[in-house]
């Protein structure tokens, strides 16, 4: 279990990788919040901002390199069309992690490492991230098996696993 703190004030963030994290606007009575990864604003809503600071962790302090990051990743599952919150690819363009990001007040159940397994069988990824910003749990994938990790794996970790 690892915790990703949320709910702080938010202050823009100029990072190492170039990126400006955390940098949000008011429009229309809503607040926005701009996703460095997808170039664009969006809407800040509970499961928003813990996708926010995970894409922060993965980028900033996991070394992931930015464009080897999807967020809201279309997939197919069992003939459906699907959204995987985050996908880490490596540089090869192998799978490597999904992520899946719940609001706060939403408990990390087994329906939700059911539904993080079912896109599992769609890209094969080698870890599994759960998160919902009070909580989370990491779970590397060996065969049929997942096997919850006590770390976050880096970017080295994540590619260098067989």
């Amino acid at each position: 279990m690892f915790f990703i703190f949320v709910g702080a004030k938010y202050r823009t963030i100029m990072a190492d990788s170039g990126l400006q994290w955390f940098k949000t606007e008011e429009r229309e009575g809503r607040t926005y919040i701009f996703d460095p990864l997808r170039r664009r604003h969006v809407a800040l809503t509970p499961e928003e901002e813990v996708r926010q600071r995970v894409l922060w962790l993965l980028v900033e302090h996991l070394g992931v390199p930015a464009g080897l990051v999807a967020v809201e990743y279309s997939i197919k599952v069992n003939g459906m069309d699907k959204r995987a919150d985050v996908v880490v690819f490596g540089t090869d363009g192998a799978p490597l992690m999904i992520v899946e990001c719940k609001a706060p007040y939403v408990t990390l159940t087994q329906a939700v490492l059911e539904q993080a397994v079912r896109y599992h069988t769609a890209l094969n990824p080698r870890f599994l991230l759960l998160c919902n910003g009070d909580m989370s749990y990491c779970f590397k994938v060996e065969g049929a098996s997942l096997h919850a990790m006590d770390h976050l794996p880096d970017f080295m970790e994540m590619g260098n696993q067989k």
